[in-house]
């Protein structure tokens, strides 16, 4: 009996050693467990293995966990250091994995990716919940909180104290345990449903609907570079001798506008907004219900009267009701505008011979020859002269105008897919800032839209500054044959857009990681949508519009006409904008929240404001991904509110003669440096000294 004790203690041990040694092995393979070895620790995307994101997690999760206990059963009474400064500095493995899979998820997803986000998400609602329902933890950040007047801190540390109290209130800290118990059965419910939404519309906009034209007449009207683009779809997809269209913006604006084939224009259109809302397994309506039901119960059980209460209470804007004036502001004006284009495009209809009403898929077809008619203006003369490259050199010159910055490609550093690229970004003096990546086409595995994240954002370790890794992902027309990839001015501003967005990461610099560059929602699209301002004007674009292939700059006369046509079809775009907007606070204030009918709600919500039929709001329900799976619910309304803010930021530029005043660029550049030091409306002022108002925004946009 002793001699078989024995023999199986010493099996244990050998056992326990080999499973240690098999996961030493493990964490040695797996490049998450070791300093990146790669030019400005970026990371290996060529090492990184499907199979190494979930240990890394777990083990990110795990060693949290351990620096909260540490926190939690520290003896000495909490202060500054040992609680608040030692939880902003916690979970640094776990950021340092999940910056990777969650931007790669978005840019290079497949099946098995979407399955492991599905496992993933999940495990870390619950850890978030595990974190912001400690009552321990809690207990020692209130406790700092309330003698945090005493403490001697200086402004960023009480704001960090502050942000983090405020942190642990809205998410259920001050709750009673049986409902803390609701609060995360709701918050898990809504991270599957929001991953599911997402899963669903990916679905659906890349492998569910294509337009196959078999009839080359069925292309009349199309330039010859969207015919080109679609024959190699059509090869792509195994289909070669016909013409694929796609319900990427690209492939399918290019038709809806120029594509004499009416029949068609509408299908493509239907396929669009009819994506996800067809009865069928990718259907979003009954997770949009799910949705809106579990988001109004989390909001009364944190103390607040519905959704958007409680997110518009940290914006800028403070309550949905300041948010439906300002829309209101903008609504009645874009909507005059639209029904007087709708107006002279229903005359040209007649006039044609059309015998029929002007619908939602005519639109872009007819506001198209309206333009001509009005300004002289076709968009096909416009796009030689904005080749991506020549786009890429524009927005290169203006941050370098502006800061001194330079953008150097460098083909050493990692790439997550072989159509992105990598720049090192440095300072006027050499010194290293940053990386931008950037990643401009379609492709299966790609969500729609335009978007910047980080694999790193800017930190401090040890006194080191810990530079960005920023990334912005497009969807941009794609070269044909010969010819490069021509954008429209609309794909022109939004890399100005989304490469904003870049240099706000790129330039953030604060001692906290809760606070550096964090801003409110209705804040944080400022730094983007200024950047569209240089774009157009014509000192700049003189440098960086150049034929494609003579490489003449862009003639005074094409851009007088873009500048006279500036206003045009605001009713429109400000229109289908700002309805959107409203259908997202519609949702989120509904008193009752039990939808029975998602199409009967949007239908209500719509004809309360007055949209006419021949305008969709930008966002039908069923695939507005911004408030469904994104961070904006309740909030798709900031980008038209950083506009009143952008516009007068440019107009500081403006009123000094000089679009690249270096004393206005300092100041805009601390703004954004030190965005998260304190709120909004204050940085904002630090910066221009007056608050905006709207009535810039209205004129610039043709709509007082």
């Amino acid at each position: 009996m002793k001699n078989i004790l024995l023999l199986t203690i010493v099996t244990g041990l050998l056992t326990a050693a080999c499973q240690s040694k098999k996961e030493t092995s493990t964490n040695m393979t797996n490049p998450f467990f070791t300093e990146y070895a790669t030019p400005f620790q970026v990371p290996p995307f060529d090492q990184i293995k499907l199979e190494h994101y979930l240990p890394a997690i777990d083990s990110g999760i795990a060693q949290q966990e351990a620096e909260i206990k540490a926190i939690v059963e520290n003896p000495q009474e909490p202060d500054f250091a040992n609680t608040i400064l030692a939880y902003d500095q916690s979970g640094e493995l776990l950021s340092k994995v999940t910056s990777v899979f969650f931007p790669l998820s978005s840019a290079v997803t497949n099946d098995d990716m979407q399955a492991l986000a599905r496992e993933i998400s999940p495990r870390l609602t619950k850890h978030r919940d595990n974190i912001s329902l400690n009552p321990a933890l809690f207990a020692r950040v209130k406790a700092v909180y309330e003698k945090r007047a005493d403490l001697g801190l200086d402004a960023e540390q009480l704001r960090l104290v502050e942000k983090f109290y405020q942190d642990f209130d809205r998410n259920g800290a001050n709750l009673s345990a049986e409902d803390q118990a609701k609060l995360r059965t709701l918050n898990e419910e809504l991270s599957k449903l929001s991953l599911q939404f997402g899963e669903n519309l990916l679905a659906e906009s890349n492998k569910n609907f294509r337009l196959v034209v078999e009839n080359q007449a069925d292309l009349a009207g199309l330039p010859e570079d969207v015919i080109m683009r679609a024959a190699e779809q059509a090869k792509a997809d195994s289909l070669e001798g016909k013409w694929v269209f796609t319900l990427d913006k690209p492939s399918m604006l290019p038709f809806l506008q120029f594509a004499q084939n009416r029949d068609l224009r509408e299908k493509l259109y239907r396929g669009y907004f009819m994506r996800c809302d067809n009865d069928d397994k990718f259907d979003n309506k009954e997770i949009i219900k799910k949705i809106v039901q579990f988001r109004d119960e989390r909001a009364k059980l944190l103390g607040f009267k519905n959704h958007a209460e409680y997110i518009i209470d940290v914006n800028m804007a403070k309550t949905p009701e300041k948010v439906y004036d300002f829309l209101k502001k903008l609504w009645d004006p874009s909507m005059k505008m639209a029904k007087a284009d709708r107006d002279e495009m229903q005359r040209i209809i007649d006039r044609e011979g059309g015998n029929f009403k002007l619908q939602s898929w005519d639109w872009w077809f007819y506001s198209e020859k309206l333009r001509k008619e009005k300004y002289n203006l076709d968009e096909n003369e416009v796009k030689p002269y904005f080749s991506l490259d020549n786009a890429i050199n524009g927005i290169f010159y203006v941050a370098n105008k502006l800061y001194g910055i330079t953008f150097e490609k460098r083909a050493d550093i990692p790439v997550y897919h072989s159509e992105a690229m990598a720049y090192e970004v440095k300072e006027a003096d050499g010194s290293h800032l940053g990386v931008l990546f950037m990643d401009f086409h379609p492709r299966a595995g790609k969500r729609v839209g335009a978007w910047c994240t980080s694999f790193r954002r800017a930190d401090y370790k040890d006194g080191q500054k810990i530079a960005p890794l920023s990334t912005i992902v497009m969807n941009f027309t794609r070269p044909a044959g010969d010819t490069p990839a021509l954008l429209s001015f609309d794909e022109v501003s939004t890399l100005f857009h989304e490469f904003g967005h870049a240099l706000h990461g790129l330039f953030t610099d604060g001692p906290y990681r809760r606070t550096a560059g964090s801003v409110p929602r209705d804040f944080v699209e400022l730094p983007s949508q200024v950047m569209e301002n240089w774009a157009a004007e014509p000192e700049v674009m003189k440098v960086y519009a150049k034929h494609y292939k003579t490489g003449e700059p862009i003639p005074d006369e094409l851009i007088q006409k873009l500048t006279n046509a500036s206003h045009f079809d605001q009713g429109f775009i400000t229109g289908e904008y700002v309805a959107a907007s409203l259908l997202d606070l519609d949702y989120h204030t509904a008193k009752n929240p039990a939808i029975s009918d998602v199409r009967a709600f949007e239908k209500a919500s719509m004809d309360k404001y007055g949209l006419i039929p021949e305008i969709l709001p930008r966002y039908r329900s069923t695939y507005f991904s911004h408030i469904f799976s994104g961070g904006y619910s309740a909030g798709y309304y900031v980008y038209i509110w950083a506009a009143v803010l952008d516009t007068d930021a440019f107009q500081a530029f403006k009123e000094t003669g000089d679009l690249f005043n270096p004393a206005v660029a300092a100041k805009f550049r601390t703004l954004l440096t030190k965005s998260g030091s304190d709120e909004g409306m204050k940085v904002y002022l630090d910066f221009r000294g007056k608050e905006p108002t709207i009535e810039p925004l209205l004129k610039k946009r043709g709509l007082q």
